[in-house]
């Protein structure tokens, strides 16, 4: 199955069976979103993979008691950084002029560049910054768990000051942004399943510019 393929497949899954996902699939999704593109290969977001049951229960409590958090394997949640730092800038470049065998003051220039860009945002402007690069890790997440055949279901519906203190986010310079729920269909109480996928049309998705 191609990537074209998976994503006809695959579906914002509604219920779930209760079948664990095996972790090695779980891995594997969460890889693609850890190697996914970001603004100056920051990668400002962290995920908190969540399989606890008692957990996942009060997770679906601040979630409107969404089902298929406590019906599905696994709940990914995508934390942004709350806004950039010194310190934050500075050790993702540090750890990546050590990977490269770079000299340690060999990006200097263009980190300082960087961090008067961002640091010109607002508070909230970083807040949507980070958010956004956390999107790009969710959307990879997303296309491999379809490409592996596991069913997911990309959250917004949960309120998130309370999900990032039940965390512990809020504490940590995190803002939750997303969540998304893997798991196996249950395609006999999912009222969705045999809906066809509909989307608008391609002549009005797209323009072309030749």
């Amino acid at each position: 199955m191609n990537l074209i393929e998976a994503l006809h497949w695959r579906y914002a899954t509604k219920r779930m069976n209760g079948k664990e996902v095996p972790q090695q699939l779980v891995d594997e999704i969460i890889e693609a979103a850890h190697l996914a593109p970001t603004s100056s290969g920051l990668q400002p977001f962290k995920i908190i993979s969540v399989s606890n049951p008692e957990m996942k229960r009060e997770i679906q409590k601040v979630a409107y008691n969404q089902p298929q958090i406590v019906e599905g394997s696994h709940v990914l949640v995508f934390a942004a950084w709350d806004r950039y730092t010194d310190e934050r800038i500075d050790a993702i470049f540090d750890h990546m002029n050590k990977e490269r065998q770079l000299p340690m003051d060999g990006t200097d220039e263009y980190k300082q560049g960087l961090k008067d860009t961002l640091f010109a945002m607002t508070p909230e402007e970083q807040a949507n910054h980070t958010a956004k690069q956390a999107y790009i890790g969710f959307g990879m997440a997303i296309a491999a768990a379809a490409m592996l055949k596991v069913d997911a279901s990309p959250m917004e519906g949960f309120v998130n000051k309370d999900l990032d203190k039940l965390l512990g986010l809020d504490k940590k310079g995190l803002r939750s942004t997303t969540l998304l729920t893997l798991g196996y269909r249950d395609a006999p109480n999912d009222w969705l399943v045999d809906l066809k996928k509909v989307r608008q049309p391609k002549d009005k998705f797209l323009t072309e510019i030749f």
